[in-house]
């Protein structure tokens, strides 16, 4: 609102000076600032239910907090970015430590091909409040990933597979979903989701319930509501399902196994 008085209060004035020409409008040497020119950043913090890895809930109410910038100069665009999850309640899956995670990710844009938008990305996953203290989490673990989206019409295929080198995760996991985007206002999005995993021995060395098979479905609801040119709320909510049988179903024993899980919580972005 004061921006706007300010922008007025100097309209007027140029129209003062011009007081003797009144059926001219006046004549601006700048250009208008644009408020929404996009840099490439993105800032986000987070509350969550559950902090959900690929299926595998690692802890509680948990927080978040990331951000990332995309490099355009380069052949192909290239993302760089940091993400921190932070369980406020301790983790029954690490005995009852605190847990938490930094992923460290760099993923390129290869662009499109056959309809096929292509991407391939590394990322590093650090513990750092249970660094080296806890086997075989250790001192965290890299991973590769591919991830394909093309859009189908009525909802977009998307499908990623990522190997995990060394660590706590060891090996291929696969997913594979489809997505739907449905526009509720000019300012807010209905986005569903649903999917199935599969495990190549990639939670062999955690879990230890069993080393590959189908690993879990999911389906996911979120509405993101566009607060202005830059911020961006977003309340969701979701739910992982591990039949009998699935390579999560039982992980770590009762009552915390990986049994059907419905969790939610809500993001808070901004672009720079």
């Amino acid at each position: 609102m004061k921006k706007t008085i300010l922008v007025a209060t100097i309209g007027a004035l140029a129209l003062g000076v011009q007081a003797g020409d009144w059926g001219k409008a006046p004549v601006s040497s700048k250009a208008p600032i644009e408020e929404c020119v996009d840099l490439g950043g993105t800032i986000g913090v987070g509350y969550h239910t559950d902090y959900i890895f690929k299926g595998l809930r690692l802890a509680g109410d948990s927080v978040s907090a990331n951000v990332a910038y995309t490099i355009d100069g380069l052949a192909v665009p290239v993302t760089i970015g940091a993400d921190y999850v932070n369980g406020i309640n301790e983790s029954w899956v690490l005995g009852g430590a605190g847990f938490d995670q930094l992923a460290l990710s760099a993923t390129a844009n290869l662009g499109t091909f056959a309809g096929f938008d292509v991407s391939l990305g590394y990322t590093h996953y650090i513990y750092p409040e249970i660094r080296s203290n806890i086997s075989p989490v250790g001192d965290g673990f890299g991973e590769l990933g591919l991830n394909v989206r093309r859009s189908l019409g009525f909802a977009d295929v998307v499908f990623g597979t990522n190997y995990a080198m060394g660590g706590a995760f060891n090996g291929w996991y696969h997913q594979l979903g489809l997505e739907k985007s449905i526009g509720l206002t000019d300012n807010i999005n209905l986005v569903l989701g649903a999917g199935v995993a599969y495990s190549d021995n990639y939670f062999g060395n955690f879990v230890a319930v069993r080393d590959s098979g189908w690993s879990h479905y999911y389906a996911t609801a979120s509405l993101p509501i566009k607060l202005n040119c830059r911020t961006t709320l977003t309340p969701y909510i979701g739910f992982i399902g591990t039949p009998d049988t699935w390579v999560l179903d039982g992980a770590f024993g009762s009552p915390a196994g990986n049994e059907d899980i419905l969790h939610g919580g809500v993001t808070l972005s901004v672009s720079f």
